[in-house]
């Protein structure tokens, strides 16, 4: 879809909808490839997983703000993905959650604690310091203290 202009997208996809769909996809799938290499190692400590996942995630997000927001906010009116392209979403939760539950998070509670706490650093990241580090500074302290909350 590089160099194409707006016109000819059309001849592609059927609607603005579907196009915005397509990215949807395409983004949570480019996530679970640059994310496919932090996968539950048994040889990695849990702590060491936990800091190497979150430092992998936010720094996918950061890179690129829109895809970012396309991703994990609300930001399209009345969007909803199509069932196909909310599959990688759906893929790479499962995924996640099945590594969490390696290291013994096995709690829907705790993984949603991880990934709200972990987002909630990105937002700040991207609106208070885009292109900078204050945030990604706290990532660290903020796996740290999960972790010890967690029991881990």
């Amino acid at each position: 879809m590089v160099g194409m202009r707006a016109p000819s997208l059309y001849t592609h996809f059927p609607s603005r909808n579907a196009i915005i769909d397509a990215m949807f996809g395409q983004a949570w799938a480019e996530c679970a490839r640059a994310l496919g290499a932090v996968g539950a190692n048994q040889t990695m400590a849990p702590r060491e997983w936990l800091h190497r996942s979150a430092r992998e995630f936010f720094d996918f997000c950061v890179q690129d703000p829109v895809r970012n927001q396309l991703m994990n906010q609300r930001s399209v009116p009345g969007f909803v993905p199509s069932p196909e392209s909310y599959a990688p979403s759906v893929s790479f939760m499962q995924h996640f959650t099945a590594n969490m539950a390696v290291y013994g998070l096995t709690r829907a509670e705790d993984v949603d604690l991880y990934t709200a706490m972990i987002g909630g650093l990105i937002d700040a990241q991207l609106a208070n310091d885009p292109g900078g580090d204050r945030w990604r500074r706290l990532l660290d302290r903020a796996v740290t203290m999960y972790a010890d909350n967690v029991g881990l």
